[in-house]
């Protein structure tokens, strides 16, 4: 008994101690880790002329570097300006062992979700052909139905906002070869909860614009990837872009290879079921077109993609979480920044990283791919700052009075104080306890500042935010922002700069928090460990002193059960969640190749699932043996304790489901 006392106790600890220390990082409130740059970086009051004389060495200067830095092997970046190409400009390698530099006019890079401006921009052609509603449901689109909830259908539009209320999904979104299906079949086969009433919180879904591009699909008669190419990318001349898998012969010899880390060998060509919200290869000269024709609202030279009221349309603003702070146009985010109108979209694959941003009223866009996850996420990171970097040089702040702190900080502040989840989340299925662990927290400091969990500048120390106006905080060492919505002193949504308009962060109710739950679901397993071994290791002590254990025999089966659930429970614990987390830190994909591994352990949790009943049974048993002392008698409400919370984790946290479609 007295171990047990010990091992719970330790475990308490352990649980405490990383939890407060060492919090899990949320998916959407991590900065990456710092990959520094060299060269000027620009002034935040005065900015220099956008000029290719003054652009091309500050870029050789910056981008290089951070290849190095990050282990990137290759980049491109694509600059225009005034409705003509400023700078395209390849650096690094497409193929490190073959030492093949990148062409931005012949090398292709994945620029994975920018590909869904392909299919946002497909949506408003028909739209303004009047062959699709922005506001119809688009059940009346499919052949098959998206269940209903909350009483009110999904729309076009909230698909472009990101506003249709699905949860997230990951389960055969990138396939290992050869496996791929069509969209139509991944569609049927996958359909995500519906976790928020349409129109309230932005929620962003690859299911939901691989929704749209098949809706493309069908009514205009063509396979999606054909569409595509015969009604954006040729009359546009984008003659190195294609949305085909695997690629065609002509285009795969210039498909740059993709890296975990440059100095290692590149994996395979990635593979995607979800088509239409990310296959895209695509060379920078291309994106140069791309961007020339929403610049110039929907025309490039003789070609009309879109009408100019229709490219108007898909630019403005339609959908706002948290004013001030931009939100959604109708597939574009704005990302507004240092008083320029900003629309953008990032893109990524497991291995690819890119970045568009379109400064609508200066006529100016930018693009930038790199071809590896990089050190630390190097590759993420390098894109980001680039552009960040790019945007305090040439599109500064204009100088003003610093601002003073708001009178309510404090107030206002401890009404955020907490933890946090993001809207882009799995809820109901498997990976639910992978978004579990990266719950954050909202912490105020004697200051009256704020600390987020997970937000950190790039040289890797906590960001401070203080209150300049009512619910709305600056950083106070840079110019980035966070918002709040408050309605009747309840916080409905976070939300921040830094981060894309593509989700919030809400509130973690505290049944579903992972303070206390962690720690259970730890404190409970080590205790069952304790009494699984106890039989083993008894019977060794016992047969080492000669002493026999007396009990009677009801008691004796009762025990022997538990035993067995206990082991039982353990192993389908540590397998579930080493296997999640295995998953969800290393592997490229998510399909049915581990579903027997899930299975497996499951079967480990069903037995544990019914020791409950044993668990009852033998603590009855004991408190009616009349020589067990107290401590045992106490010890089997813990074990019986112990059973039943692991049963209830298991299946609140769908650990223990029948369906594997996460």
């Amino acid at each position: 008994m007295k171990t047990l006392v010990l091992l719970c106790a330790l475990a308490v600890a352990f649980c405490t101690a990383s939890t407060v220390f060492t919090p899990v990082k949320a998916q959407a409130l991590t900065t990456p880790p710092e990959t520094p740059v060299a060269g000027p970086v620009g002034s935040t009051t005065a900015g220099h002329a956008l000029t290719r004389e003054d652009l091309e060495p500050w870029l050789d200067g910056v981008v290089p570097y951070a290849l190095k830095v990050g282990n990137v092997a290759g980049a491109v970046v694509v600059v225009v300006k005034d409705g003509q190409v400023l700078l395209q400009k390849g650096y690094g390698y497409s193929d490190v062992s073959a030492r093949t530099p990148v062409s931005p006019e012949a090398t292709l890079f994945r620029t994975g979700s920018i590909g869904k401006l392909f299919t946002w921009t497909a949506v408003m052609q028909l739209v303004e052909q009047h062959r699709l509603d922005l506001d119809r449901d688009v059940n009346a689109y499919l052949d098959f139905r998206i269940p209903p909830a909350f009483g009110r259908p999904i729309t076009l539009r909230n698909l472009l906002q990101h506003t249709a209320g699905f949860e997230d999904h990951a389960k055969n979104a990138f396939v290992a070869p050869p496996y791929r299906t069509s969209i139509g079949d991944f569609l049927k086969h996958n359909i995500p909860a519906r976790i928020f009433p349409p129109d309230e919180y932005p929620a962003y879904s690859n299911y939901g614009a691989t929704l749209a591009g098949y809706i493309v699909q069908r009514v205009s008669g063509e396979p999606y990837a054909q569409y595509v190419q015969r009604h954006i990318f040729a009359p546009l001349g984008m003659d190195h872009s294609t949305m085909q898998q695997p690629l065609p012969p002509a285009f795969a010899q210039d498909m740059s290879k993709g890296y975990r880390l440059g100095s290692e060998a590149p994996l395979p060509f990635e593979l995607l079921n979800i088509v239409p919200a990310g296959a895209g290869s695509n060379t920078g000269a291309d994106m140069a077109r791309f961007m020339l024709m929403h610049l110039n609202r929907g025309r490039l030279g003789d070609a009309v993609i879109l009408q100019p009221a229709t490219a108007d349309l898909m630019h403005r603003q339609s959908f706002q979480a948290t004013p001030p702070l931009p939100g959604f146009a109708l597939g574009f985010y704005h990302e507004d920044r240092n008083g320029h109108d900003i629309i953008a979209h990032e893109g990524d694959t497991n291995l690819f990283h890119s970045d568009l941003e379109l400064l609508l009223d200066d006529h100016v866009g930018f693009f930038i791919s790199v071809n590896s996850l990089g050190r630390n996420g190097a590759g993420g990171t390098l894109r980001n700052l680039v552009f960040d970097r790019f945007a305090d040089r040439y599109f500064p702040a204009p100088q003003g009075a610093p601002e003073p702190t708001s009178a309510s900080a404090r107030k206002d502040g401890a009404l955020l104080v907490g933890d946090y989840q993001s809207t882009r989340r799995i809820q109901t299925t498997l990976l639910s306890f992978v978004y579990l662990l990266g719950q954050s927290s909202i912490a105020m400091d004697a200051d009256g500042t704020l600390a987020v969990g997970g937000i950190e500048t790039f040289g890797g120390a906590t960001k401070h935010w203080r209150e300049v106006a009512p619910f709305l905080w600056r950083d106070t060492v840079g110019h980035d922002r966070m918002a709040a919505r408050v309605e009747n002193g309840t916080v409905k949504a976070v939300w921040f700069d830094e981060t894309v308009p593509a989700f919030v962060f809400q509130r973690v109710p505290a049944l579903h928090d992972k303070r206390w739950i962690i720690p259970l679901l730890v404190v409970s397993s080590v205790l069952l460990l304790v009494v699984a071994l106890s039989g083993p290791v008894g019977a060794l002590i016992r047969r080492s002193s000669g002493r026999n254990l007396v009990r009677t025999p009801a008691r004796a089966w009762s025990a022997r059960l538990v035993r067995i659930a206990a082991a039982a429970d353990v192993v389908f614990v540590v397998g579930m969640v080493a296997t999640l987390l295995s998953m969800a830190s290393s592997a490229l994909t998510f399909d049915a190749s581990t579903d027997w591994i899930f299975r497996l352990f499951q079967v480990f949790g069903l037995v544990g699932l019914f020791g409950v009943l044993a668990g009852f049974w033998n603590l009855v048993e004991t408190w009616r043996d009349k020589v067990s002392s107290w401590r045992v008698k106490s010890s089997s409400v813990l074990v019986a304790a112990a059973l039943v919370c692991i049963a209830i984790l298991g299946i609140d946290l769908h650990l223990l489901t029948w369906s594997l479609n996460y």
